[in-house]
């Protein structure tokens, strides 16, 4: 990681946003500490939440892979295909200091993959795919399984956009799109591995701790209204 002057390299703020928080809101949230934490007027923050259900498109998706009903989706900013965010899926958006992407993607990737693990499943990073998966088992005919997925972009050396955690949402929102660009593949949760439900509150303070681990960081907790009034 390549500190930015004016800032602890070695803290990350975590800022809870809640549920059901838009997704134009958090974007604009985003943008906003990216640009302080480019200037050095901040250390590395996390915002943690559950969005209101969306569809949103990266700047590699293809027609074909967006609702066929007509169902809104939002162009963002960030790398990857279409994907849904909403209620049962918990999403990380790490606005932080980067200096190897491959590097950090593969630690928001071994985040996620550390947090299954954490709820007794084993996820695995499959070649030429982003994300985290469930293995399949080919005789059975049962593929894949995407658990999370991972989409950024990093502008001035920072972060934004980050993963997507499946905890306890419907797979069926997956239905309408390709997700990830991925025809051939599944879509499941923590709750579906497990066979128990395992809500994104319980989940979060996991991820935190992981994500904190996998890049070297301090967590401490900031409440919204304190980051704005940095």
């Amino acid at each position: 990681m390549r500190p930015i002057s004016g800032v602890d390299p070695h803290t990350l703020a975590v800022v809870r946003l809640g549920v059901d928080v838009p997704y134009e809101q958090a974007w604009s949230l985003q943008r906003w500490v990216h640009g302080k934490r480019a200037a050095g007027e901040i250390g590395d923050t996390l915002l943690i939440l559950e969005h209101a259900p969306v569809y949103t498109a990266g700047k590699r998706a293809a027609a074909h892979e967006r609702p066929a009903d007509g169902t809104p989706v939002i162009d963002v900013d960030r790398g990857g295909r279409v994907t849904w965010h909403g209620p049962g899926q918990l999403v990380a958006y790490p606005i932080v200091a980067v200096g190897d992407v491959v590097d950090y993607v593969c630690r928001l990737e071994e985040t996620m993959i550390q947090v299954c693990a954490d709820f007794g499943v084993t996820a695995r990073r499959v070649r030429g795919r982003a994300g985290v998966w469930a293995a399949g088992d080919a005789s059975l005919g049962l593929p894949d399984r995407q658990l999370g997925a991972v989409g950024i972009r990093v502008s001035r050396g920072v972060s934004m956009h980050g993963f997507a955690l499946n905890c306890a949402n419907d797979p069926r929102w997956f239905n309408r799109i390709v997700p990830c660009g991925l025809p051939d593949v599944g879509v499941s949760t923590l709750s579906a591995e497990t066979g128990r439900r395992i809500v994104a509150e319980e989940v979060m303070p996991i991820a935190e701790k992981r994500l904190a681990e996998a890049l070297g960081r301090e967590p401490f907790d900031l409440h919204e209204e304190d980051l704005l009034r940095r």
